[in-house]
Order: structure tokens, then C-alpha cells, then sequence
């Protein structure tokens, strides 16, 4: 008997494959031109991400990680400033924080979005909270128009964490174009995935894009002329090339997402197995699918028997790692690291491979 081809969770290698041509020559070209750091393709890159989002300004930057961290220190933020996020996120939203001294203060989240509570998000605020980081989580955006007037009126800061949703809107408007900078990530897994790390910052105000290029660049405007202590987080040209070709196909990898989401949604059948939720207010691009069960690990280690894939996001929420620990009591965070896992998804995993994920689902009984 054949043992079937494992199933990846993700599948960057076959976006490749489908748009290597392309992929192929966008690179030869930057080659040839001898041009590699700050160049063309990334402030044609720049352009084309922004009019997309439909933001004023974007700014290519190394990494999510840089993206969230000079969106903050763009802003201001510094050390004794709090500033407010999900405990139930990747580590960078709160190293971003971290990093210029600021202290991270973690908010409770929805248990039907994954994303920040507004209501624990307000119980957070003090006169001491400078920034909030709203988390677009798996995919869907979190109620970032009530977030964004709640920032608005206590002259707060708002930072979004779009590193899972390009693509996604709130209310018919992307996230990124909500907060006074929206922050993305490239990695390989993500639904825009470069062949490295490669981040971008959208900003409203031209004062902060102004500042962020500096910063990207050892704090210059001007060659050898430094005007603070900056960083070198330029995005490359070889990268932003890469991502040029594949944000003209993200819309329609975004709609394989759903098609794929749509068909587990209507096929996964477990007892007691919770399936995530479509937002009526917006668009989901399903960066991860993630279910719930209160026997998680028997299910992910069927699945593994199975050859399929999965990931849990997160096991620890940052409230309970060491250099965060902050004693907060965050129920709904804490119940969903005990149970979410996420399944395979990407724009090819096709009719075959959901069908073997449903079976080894069911399986498991």
C-alpha cells in the first residue's frame, strides 16, 4: 500500500513553483542592474502596497518585527509608556515595546475572533498609555473601527499588527489603513511571503513616513549625515522584486484561502470540535484556519500519525512567558492556548488534501 504524500500546513515552495517564471525573471533583473539596497523595485513595491491598501505612505523595512518596532519609536514611544496588546500573539508585538523601554500591557481577547477585547482593551488604558497594538489574528481583522475611535479619543496612538491579514477589511477598509501605522510581515508562510524576512509600515501622517525612512536607514536623509541613532532595516531589492510579482496574484491566493476554508468549514466533523468564524463585517483571508478542542494534543498527534500538518498558535501567551510575566488574569486567552490548533492551509492544498485533513479529523473521533 501507497502512504500518501505528508501534508504541509503551509506551502511556500509551491507558490514558487506556479509563478517561477515571473519570479525567475524579476530577479535576474535586479541582478543585472546592480542595484540591491534601496533601489527601484522597493519603492515601486512601496507605491503599489499602498495604493492596494489605500493608505497614504509605505515603507519597506527588514522585517514584521522592525515594522512594529519603528512604527513605535515613530511615533514616540519610550520608556516608561505603556502600551496595550493581546497576550495572545507572536512575541514580536511585544518586543516591538520592549525594545525602546516602553512596558506591554496584554489585553484580553474575543473567544469568537481571537483578536483583541475592546472592552478588556479600555479596563487596560491608564494616563500612562501612550500606544495600542490591535492584532489582525489568523486572518481577520479585530473591531478595529470601535478601537481606532476609542485611540482617537484619548489621543492614543493606534498601531496595527497586520502581519496574518493582508488583504483583509473591516467595514470595506483594510487593515493597515485604520491606525496611525499599520504593520506587515513577509515571512515565507505568510499570505504575501517573501524568499526571507521583508516587512513594510504604512503610515497616514507624511511626518512619520518621513521619520521611519530615516530610521530604516542609521537615522540619514542625507549620506554619512545622521540625525539620530537609527538602524539598518532596509528592505532589499531582490526581496521587494520577489514580492512585487506575488502581490499581483494575492487576491486570487486569498480567495484559494477561502475556498479551501469554506470547504472544512462545510466538511470538518468532530465531537466537541469548535470551527472558527467568518466575520459578516469584513473579509477573512485565513492565514491560519484554527479550530478548538478540549482534546488538542490527541488531535494534533492523529494528524501527525496521518502525515497532515498542524501548528499550534500559541501554547504560552506572552502574560505567562518569562520576560513578560505579568500576573494578569486573561481567561479567555488562557483557555484558547490550551485548545486552539491550526490546520493545514494555503492557497494549493486542493479538494484531495482537505478531504484527507477531514478524515484524519474525524478519525480521531
Amino acid at each position: 500500500m501507497t502512504r500518501s504524500a505528508p501534508i504541509p500546513i503551509a506551502d511556500p515552495g509551491a507558490e514558487y513553483r506556479e509563478l517561477a517564471a515571473e519570479i525567475d525573471a524579476a530577479v535576474l533583473r535586479v541582478l543585472a542592474s546592480g542595484r540591491y539596497i534601496l533601489g527601484p523595485e522597493g519603492a515601486a513595491l512601496e507605491a503599489e502596497l499602498a495604493a492596494y491598501l489605500g493608505v497614504p505612505h509605505a515603507v519597506g523595512v527588514n522585517s514584521g518585527t522592525d515594522a512594529l518596532h519603528l512604527a513605535l519609536r515613530a511615533a514616540g514611544i519610550g520608556p516608561g509608556d505603556e502600551v496595550v496588546m493581546p497576550s495572545f500573539t507572536f512575541v514580536a508585538t511585544a518586543e516591538a515595546a520592549a525594545y525602546l523601554g516602553a512596558k506591554p500591557v496584554f489585553a484580553d481577547i474575543d473567544e469568537a475572533s481571537f483578536c483583541i477585547d475592546p472592552a478588556s482593551l479600555k479596563r487596560c488604558l491608564t494616563p500612562r498609555t501612550r500606544a495600542v497594538i490591535a492584532v489582525h489574528l489568523y486572518g481577520r481583522c479585530a473591531v478595529i473601527g470601535e478601537i481606532s475611535d476609542l485611540c482617537k479619543s484619548r489621543k492614543i496612538t493606534l498601531v496595527e499588527d497586520c502581519a496574518q491579514s493582508l488583504g483583509a477589511d473591516h467595514e470595506g477598509r483594510k487593515a493597515g489603513a485604520w491606525g496611525d501605522f499599520g504593520c506587515f510581515s513577509f515571512y515565507p508562510t505568510k499570505n504575501l511571503a517573501a524568499a526571507g524576512d521583508a516587512g513594510m509600515v504604512t503610515a497616514r501622517d507624511a511626518g512619520h513616513a518621513d521619520r521611519l525612512r530615516m530610521l530604516r536607514h542609521h537615522g540619514s536623509r542625507e549620506a554619512y549625515r545622521h540625525e539620530v541613532v537609527g538602524y539598518n532595516s532596509r528592505l532589499d531589492e531582490l526581496q521587494a522584486a520577489i514580492l512585487r510579482v506575488k502581490l499581483k496574484a494575492l487576491d486570487r491566493f486569498n480567495a484559494a484561502r477561502t475556498k479551501v476554508a469554506r470547504a472544512y468549514l462545510g466538511q470538518l466533523k468532530a465531537p466537541g470540535l469548535k470551527l472558527p468564524a467568518e466575520d459578516p463585517r469584513g473579509c477573512h483571508v485565513w492565514h491560519q484556519f484554527t479550530v478548538r478542542s478540549a482534546r488538542r494534543d490527541a488531535l494534533r498527534a492523529a494528524l501527525e500519525k496521518a502525515g497532515i500538518s498542524s501548528m499550534i498558535y500559541y501554547p504560552v501567551p506572552l502574560h505567562r512567558q518569562p520576560p513578560f510575566a505579568a500576573g494578569a488574569r486573561l481567561p479567555v486567552t488562557e483557555e484558547a492556548a490550551r485548545t486552539v490548533l491550526s490546520l493545514p492551509i494555503h492557497p494549493h492544498l486542493g479538494e484531495e488534501g482537505v478531504r484527507r485533513v477531514c478524515e484524519a479529523v474525524a478519525a480521531c473521533g
